[in-house]
């Protein structure tokens, strides 16, 4: 995998997709407002990144807007189900040191009991971190999944998963997950000082954000189309 094409194959296709084409933009740009705005209930720039996602070339336009939305929910509900384990191991093992808590102050404060109940709910934090942390790799390659099928039942079918990261390389799709994260990291540091400036700060990033977000899911796409398919 030439990791430095995949960047560089990128950044090509998001300034083809933006530069020259404002209205574009402009969009993309409200629509990351939007989203964030709404805490993601109004998902249209997901929808949006969802077409990208599917290896459309050159960029979709933005439009369809009730696809837009739709697509934009699918993605939501897989990300849901795929928090969902992680979150029940935070509640049981939270749970459990809730109880114990509760024992002991009912027993007027026994150290054994607290004690207890502090190493249950750390453990139950550092399981559900390392199970959230499986868990993604996995649902961020469902995703691409459902993106190029249109089938949301698609980011559920793990044995096709598996078989086709397995077909990728686990080693491969883990460093492709981690350079991602390293240039969204310094991405996130350039846009932190630029978000500084006064009065036009936000609206820049708004616009960086728009970018940013298209070039990853294209960055993604194009690993994917690296993997044999699978039923």
């Amino acid at each position: 995998m030439d990791y430095g094409a995949l960047i560089s194959r990128s950044f090509d296709y998001t300034k083809d997709a933006l530069t020259e084409k404002w209205t574009r933009w402009i969009l993309l740009a409200i629509l990351s407002f939007l989203q964030a705005l709404t805490l993601s209930l109004v998902p249209l720039l997901s929808g949006y990144l969802v077409r990208v996602l599917s290896g459309k070339t050159p960029a979709p336009e933005v439009d369809e807007w009730g696809r837009l939305f739709i697509d934009g929910w699918k993605l939501n509900i897989i990300i849901l189900i795929y928090i969902i384990p992680a979150v029940l191991i935070f509640l049981l093992f939270g749970g459990l040191g809730a109880v114990g808590m509760l024992a002991s102050a009912a027993v007027g404060g026994d150290a054994a009991l607290i004690g207890a109940a502090i190493a249950s709910i750390l453990a139950g934090m550092l399981l559900a971190g390392i199970v959230a942390i499986i868990t993604a790799f996995v649902a961020l390659f469902a995703i691409l999944r459902f993106a190029r099928t249109g089938r949301i039942g698609d980011a559920f079918n793990l044995g096709a998963i598996f078989s086709q990261i397995g077909s990728l390389g686990w080693g491969t799709w883990i460093i492709t997950v981690v350079i991602l994260l390293v240039v969204a990291f310094i991405y996130g540091i350039v846009v932190g000082a630029l978000g500084q400036i006064p009065f036009v700060g936000w609206i820049i990033v708004l616009f960086l954000n728009a970018a940013f977000a298209v070039f990853a899911a294209r960055y993604l796409a194009l690993v994917y189309e690296e993997a044999p398919t699978a039923a």
